[in-house]
């Protein structure tokens, strides 16, 4: 078992009632949407380990959105930890929400998640690559504090290679993708990320943040916690990270 399970596993065992939600096919979803998919972006938002869908709502993350008046719908899907446990995140994801969306008529699909969700993001785009556009990753979690401190002894993320004479586990084919997928070119998704400082997550975070432009990069003080998801959250949505032409006013189409 690669290290990113065992992780998933212990929280299992300590998440209590936030691990007994079922694993459901097709998974379930929550949605804002506003118009015509065809003339909008669709942003799918993955919670974190401990979340639900309707914390998106609950914490104010739509009406972010609805405020700019943007042309962006959102869907929350339920992508809670037994579908990481059970290694079919990436296969219902793909198969109940992305392959729909794409069938109604969405150009442009973005993912987001906080925490345990920004890694199943990355873990979507890692292995289904072209079919997103962009992702917006707050406090992801990306890997061991051990693996982080590696690769700060490297370096960096950019100089960081893995020991040969030992195979991959799950995390470290994730971050080699991610120098990768940096250093790509522009046909790459674009990269957006907040934390805050006092993160738990921080260490690795910083593996990520340290490689990522400067302009796409958001950090506070805070911890893991919604009110520094937030706060980080307005700020990134304040960079603009659509394409003004993906988010043109709904007050001119509709």
């Amino acid at each position: 078992m690669n290290r990113v399970l065992k992780v998933l596993c212990l929280m299992t065992l300590v998440a209590g009632c936030a691990s007994a939600r079922p694993t459901k096919v097709p998974m379930e979803t929550l949605s804002d949407l506003q118009g015509n998919p065809a003339e909008r972006v669709l942003l799918v938002m993955l919670p974190g380990a401990y979340d639900i869908p309707k914390d998106y709502f609950t914490y104010g993350f739509i009406d972010e959105i609805r405020r700019r008046e943007w042309a962006v719908d959102v869907i929350a899907a339920d992508a809670n930890v037994n579908y990481y446990t059970g290694q079919n995140l990436v296969e219902r994801l793909h198969h109940d929400v992305i392959v729909p969306a794409r069938a109604k008529g969405y150009q442009q699909v973005w993912l987001g998640g906080i925490s345990l969700g920004g890694f199943g993001s990355l873990l979507y785009v890692h292995q289904h690559p072209g079919e997103v556009q962009g992702v917006l990753l707050l406090a992801p979690y990306l890997g061991t504090r051990s693996q982080a401190q590696e690769i700060a002894r490297s370096g960096g993320l950019a100089y960081w290679k893995p020991k040969r004479d030992l195979p991959l586990d799950e995390e470290q084919e994730m971050l080699v993708w991610l120098r990768d997928l940096l250093h790509a070119d522009t046909n790459a998704p674009r990269l957006y990320l907040g934390y805050g400082t006092a993160d738990r997550f921080v260490s690795s975070i910083t593996v990520l943040a340290q490689t990522m432009p400067s302009d796409r990069v958001t950090q506070i003080e805070g911890g893991h916690d919604w009110p520094t998801w937030s706060k980080l959250w307005r700020l990134m949505l304040d960079k603009q990270p659509f394409d003004r032409a993906d988010t043109a006013r709904c007050k001119e189409r509709c």
